[in-house]
């Protein structure tokens, strides 16, 4: 037996906090019937599970690393019709989601899959699985005021940020250039941290996922993931024992 909305994300139909958005608005049923109590747990086998009348059935797990250009956006749907990441893979038979957000005028790396598991260890803070960005500022930063105040954490309105690593890469006499790392993944962290901070974002870039880093990947463009470099997250100390066994034994 396993939880509801595990069953829907690792068959592809969105990350687990999409899917448990699809089950308490009524898109789920089980065995003909709606349900929209989180927490449900179900015999992924012998159930019946549609998600808005269509059957939910297991599919091969595949993993892409995306450069995401700016412009385009990481939900699945979207009411304004912009041009989505999942949009720019081809031939993909899955149903695929990107494993977190970047925002639509943000660029950089970002996994894109139908795996639950990965996706929830990539995005729990809990995984401790970190996020760095290049990000140009406008104006001259004091080095050791900035890793400071973002070093202790930032107070945003949802609470205070967890610290992160900072370090100057390089600095003008208009702009500067920082890479900042986190270990969380609130919405458009950075931009806020750094407007708290009176630091207006010219532009900001991902480019690494935990150790997970391809500068020759270029804009727009996808790859596949090896075996070995998934295997390598679910290695990961913060991994959970279930995830790391089900990947090695083959189930992924």
């Amino acid at each position: 037996m396993e939880r509801l909305q595990k069953i829907l994300a690792n068959a592809g139909v969105g990350s687990r906090r999409h899917c448990e958005e699809l089950i308490a608005t009524g898109h789920v049923t089980v065995n003909g019937k709606v349900v929209k109590k989180m927490g449900v747990t179900v015999d992924p086998v012998s159930s019946d599970v549609r998600c808005d009348g269509l059957r939910v059935s297991h599919e091969k797990k595949v993993y892409y690393l995306l450069n995401k250009p700016k412009g385009v956006v990481c939900s699945s749907r979207d009411d304004l019709g912009r041009p989505g990441a999942i949009d720019l893979l081809k031939d993909v038979p899955q149903r695929v989601y990107t494993a977190g957000r970047l925002d639509e005028d943000s660029e950089g790396l970002i996994i894109i899959t139908n795996d639950g598991d990965l996706t929830n260890l990539l995005c729990h803070p809990r995984h401790g699985v970190t996020k760095t960005y290049r990000v140009d500022v406008g104006g001259r930063v004091d080095e050791v005021t900035v890793k400071r105040a973002l070093g202790r954490g930032v107070w945003l309105s949802e609470g205070k940020t967890l610290p992160a690593r900072v370090r100057i890469i390089r600095r003008g006499n208009n702009n500067t250039v920082l890479e900042i790392t986190l270990r969380e993944g609130r919405n458009r962290e950075v931009r806020r941290m750094l407007a708290a901070l009176d630091l207006p974002v010219r532009s900001l870039k991902r480019i690494k996922i935990g150790w997970l880093s391809d500068p020759r990947l270029k804009l727009g463009k996808y790859r596949r993931l090896s075996s070995g470099e998934v295997s390598r997250f679910y290695s990961a100390p913060g991994a959970k024992r279930s995830s790391r066994s089900d990947y090695r034994m083959g189930k992924k």
